[in-house]
């Protein structure tokens, strides 16, 4: 039997924006706001010789960053979201974002996202 060691890390950030689902019957299809907590996975198999997956400085900067882009806005306003920012899309974009945002090494790490609307709400983007 071949036992495959993967490490796990998370990152968390935040931000606050306006939203209303565009197509959606219910209280979500008006505008409202949302305190969104973003949690970044990376994993991976080896580990750096600092002993690390990834350093937590290099993945926090880079979802502060990204989430700060959207703090304070009305998510209906970017066009990526199709006038619908679900908390899908969200997750999706915020992925898309970090991704492309960090040193090739580290993205092949990332592997998910994960968007709170509230502490019992969440939608999760993952790579295959």
């Amino acid at each position: 039997m071949v036992l495959c060691v993967m490490y796990h890390v998370r990152v968390e950030s935040d931000f606050a924006a306006a939203h209303f689902l565009s197509g959606y019957r219910g209280n979500c299809e008006k505008l409202h706001g949302h305190n969104y907590r973003v949690r970044l996975w990376a994993r991976g198999g080896s580990l750096d010789g600092s002993g690390m997956l990834a350093d937590f400085t290099v993945l926090k900067g880079t979802l502060r960053k990204v989430c700060a882009a959207l703090d304070h806005s009305n998510l209906n306003d970017n066009p990526v979201f199709e006038n619908s920012p679900s908390a899908e899309r969200i997750a999706r974009y915020i992925f898309d974002q970090v991704v492309q945002s960090l040193p090739e090494m580290e993205a092949k790490l990332i592997n998910a996202v994960e968007v709170y609307e509230t502490p019992v709400t969440m939608a999760r983007y993952e790579r295959n």
